[in-house]
């Protein structure tokens, strides 16, 4: 399976983006997906998670309230709604999957698929 990450770009403060990631390959219907951020200078760091079921959402206190992770089923695509942005925000994008869970996880190394990545770059 494969992961195509896309949707990134420069936007305003207080500005929106939606980040979308393509599977391909096979479905990932029943596994655990995420998206990861890493800033310059920074580790990769957990952003949001969504279950195999697409009922259960975990987010990172810093974008909680402002980003919103959902699937499309049909499309086999992950998506990520950033809302409220803040410089902060400011890196590259990576989605992952657990190729064999399908229980959330916000640690990167219990991810084993990953997306090329996508720069988001938010201006003061």
């Amino acid at each position: 399976v494969q992961l195509q990450a896309s949707g990134g770009g420069l936007v305003q403060a207080e500005g929106s983006l939606r980040l979308s990631c393509a599977a391909s390959g096979r479905t990932l219907a029943t596994n655990a997906m995420g998206w990861f951020r890493q800033g310059p200078g920074n580790e990769r760091e957990f952003v949001a998670g969504l279950d195999g079921t697409g009922r259960y959402s975990v987010y990172a206190e810093s974008v909680k309230g402002r980003f919103t992770i959902s699937r499309d089923y049909a499309k086999n695509t992950l998506y990520l709604q950033m809302n409220s942005m803040k410089p902060e925000d400011t890196a590259v994008y990576y989605c992952a999957a657990r190729s064999t869970s399908d229980t959330i996880a916000s640690v990167v190394s219990m991810y084993d698929v990953w997306g090329q990545g996508t720069l988001v770059t938010v201006s003061s």
